[in-house]
């Protein structure tokens, strides 16, 4: 019931996607810092909705089942469907953090292909597909310049199927786009959210929609998952979402 006031009031709505490390602790944290800060276009709560229980992928947290890419954009398309169907005239927007940016590039890219795109997509601390990112890891330092790496440690995620393929979802979306991303990010390095900027921004399925590129510089000290921290964060959402006339800047 209180999902069900909450989108039936006027205020825009964040479907917010976490990473692998998403807890529900982090999300309430997140949402609670945000709405005391003002959300993107009202004085009401960004990522509305998230405060009683954010939603959880498949097989994360309360969620049963296991993990896959499959299954989470299955999931994701179901709650957006079901926020929609609740949620009247108000705007929807599709925010992915780390993992989470995977899951929602496929989610988007659905949604444009059925012509029912979100009113927007922010992704933070993107990667440009799951093999770089591994790739990048750095877990994977000691170990990505010994012989047989690819063989070894990466083509098994491809060949399962796992691709989280976020450079080559954006060549298929029709939505304003904005991505976040922190200098000094230690899991997903910064490169890889700058490389798939670069990628969307000349995409002919952008020509009428905005696509930016925020970058936190080093000394701020976000690092991979406290850019919410930024008190420029309110304004940067508010421009943003704020317009709709093309724009592709950084």
């Amino acid at each position: 019931m209180w999902y069900e006031d909450a989108l039936a009031s006027s205020h825009p709505i964040i479907l917010y996607l976490h990473g692998n490390a998403g807890t529900r602790s982090s999300c309430v944290r997140e949402a609670a810092r945000s709405q005391r800060r003002g959300s993107p276009s009202t004085e009401t709560g960004l990522l509305q909705g998230q405060g009683r229980g954010p939603v959880w992928h498949h097989g994360w947290g309360d969620s049963m089942g296991t993990p896959s890419e499959r299954g989470m954009t299955y999931d994701a398309l179901h709650v957006f469907d079901w926020i929609k169907a609740r949620s009247g005239d108000n705007p929807v927007y599709i925010w992915g953090h780390s993992l989470g940016t995977g899951v929602a590039t496929n989610l988007v890219r659905r949604l444009c292909e059925r012509e029912t795109p979100p009113d927007a997509l922010i992704l933070e601390s993107p990667f440009t597909n799951i093999r770089e990112e591994a790739k990048s890891h750095p877990f994977s330092v000691i170990y990505r310049y010994f012989p047989g790496f690819d063989w070894f440690f990466l083509d098994p995620i491809t060949s399962s199927g796992i691709k989280f393929a976020n450079d080559e979802n954006v060549k298929h979306i029709s939505c304003p786009l904005l991505i976040l991303h922190a200098e000094d990010d230690p899991v997903v390095p910064f490169q890889l959210g700058r490389k798939l900027y670069s990628i969307a921004a000349p995409a002919r399925s952008f020509r009428d929609f905005k696509v930016q590129f925020v970058p936190f510089h080093s000394d701020l000290g976000y690092r991979h998952k406290y850019i919410y921290k930024s008190p420029e964060l309110p304004r940067i959402l508010r421009e943003f979402l704020g317009k709709s006339e093309p724009e592709h800047q950084h």
